[in-house]
C-alpha cells in the first residue's frame, strides 16, 4: 500500500520539517527516532465505558510509561458498559475500496462548537494496520483474525489552549469486523490498544510525561474504526469528563466525514 502524509496549508517551518522527518523515519526498514516511540507497555484498566448504537466513549485514567511520548497506564477498575447495535453499513459491498483519502478525512481545521478550533498539526498513512508502535498485540491479533485490513491512517490535532488530540482511522474489509473491534476494546476494560504519537519538535507542544492522564473514544462507521485519544496541554491527571467532552466534536467530524465516504454510491 503507498503512503501518504500531509501538513495543512500555511503551516510552514521547523513543524513541516519534522513532519516530514517522521513520515521518513517511519517509512524506513531500520528503526529511527520520531513522533512514535520505540517502546511500549500496556495499561490495566478502565474508568469508564459507554456502549451505544455502534458508538462508544471510553474515559481512561492513566499512569506509567507504555509510550515515551506520554501514552499512560489507567489504574482504576471501575466500569460500566452497555452493548449496542451495529452502526450503518454502505449500501454495497465496498471491501477492496481504498480507504477515504487522508486530506478528506482529518481536515485542516474542525470547530469545537464552542466558538474555537481543532487545527491539524499533521497527519499519515502507516504502513499497515499492525505496525508494532502504533497498536497492541491483542488488537493487531484480532485484525490478523478478521476479513482484512485495508490500512490505518493518524493525525495529530491541537485547540487553542495546546491539549493534544490523536486520531486513528482503520478501515476494515468488512463493516461487521468494524463494530466487533469497537465492541471488543469497548469492553475490555484491563487492554489499552491504540497508541498516540508525540508531537513534532518545533509545533509548539509539548511531549508530556509518564504520568499524564488521558481519554480514549471510539466509533465505527461503515468499514471504520476511528479511535480518538485526548490529553491537557500540561499532561495533568483529572477533569476526564471535561476531556472526553473536549475530544468528543472532533471525532465526531471525522467519524461523520467517514460514514459519508462509505455510504457514498
Amino acid at each position: 500500500m503507498s503512503e501518504g502524509n500531509e501538513i495543512p496549508a500555511g503551516q510552514n517551518g521547523p513543524d513541516e520539517d519534522e513532519w516530514h522527518a517522521f513520515v521518513q523515519a517511519h517509512a524506513a526498514s531500520a528503526p529511527a527516532p520520531g513522533p512514535l516511540p520505540p517502546k511500549r507497555r500496556w495499561p490495566r484498566g478502565a474508568l469508564a465505558v459507554l456502549l451505544l448504537a455502534g458508538l462508544a466513549f471510553v474515559a481512561l485514567k492513566f499512569i506509567g510509561s507504555p509510550f515515551d511520548a506520554g501514552v499512560t497506564a489507567p489504574t482504576s477498575t471501575e466500569a460500566e458498559g452497555r452493548a449496542g447495535a451495529k452502526s450503518a453499513a454502505p449500501s454495497s459491498p465496498t471491501g477492496d475500496r481504498p480507504m477515504i483519502p487522508l486530506s478528506e478525512a482529518f481536515p485542516a481545521q474542525v470547530s469545537d462548537g464552542a466558538g474555537g478550533t481543532f487545527t491539524k498539526v499533521g497527519a499519515v498513512v502507516l504502513k499497515s494496520c499492525t505496525e508494532p508502535d502504533s497498536v497492541g498485540p491483542a488488537l493487531a491479533a484480532a485484525l490478523d483474525d478478521s476479513r482484512g485490513c485495508v490500512g490505518e491512517q493518524v493525525a495529530l490535532y491541537k485547540d487553542a489552549r495546546d491539549n493534544q488530540y490523536n486520531l486513528a482511522l482503520f478501515t476494515l474489509r468488512d463493516p461487521e469486523d468494524a463494530v466487533r473491534l469497537v465492541t471488543r476494546l469497548g469492553m475490555a476494560f484491563d487492554d489499552y490498544q491504540v497508541g498516540a504519537q508525540a508531537p513534532p519538535r518545533g509545533s509548539g507542544l509539548r511531549v508530556l510525561p509518564p504520568d499524564s492522564g488521558m481519554v480514549q473514544s471510539f466509533t465505527s462507521q461503515g468499514r471504520v474504526m476511528a479511535v480518538g485519544l485526548g490529553q491537557w496541554s500540561d499532561g495533568r491527571v483529572g477533569d476526564y469528563q471535561k476531556l472526553v467532552d473536549s475530544l468528543a466534536p472532533l471525532l465526531k467530524e471525522v467519524s461523520d466525514r467517514a460514514a459519508r465516504y462509505e455510504t457514498a454510491g
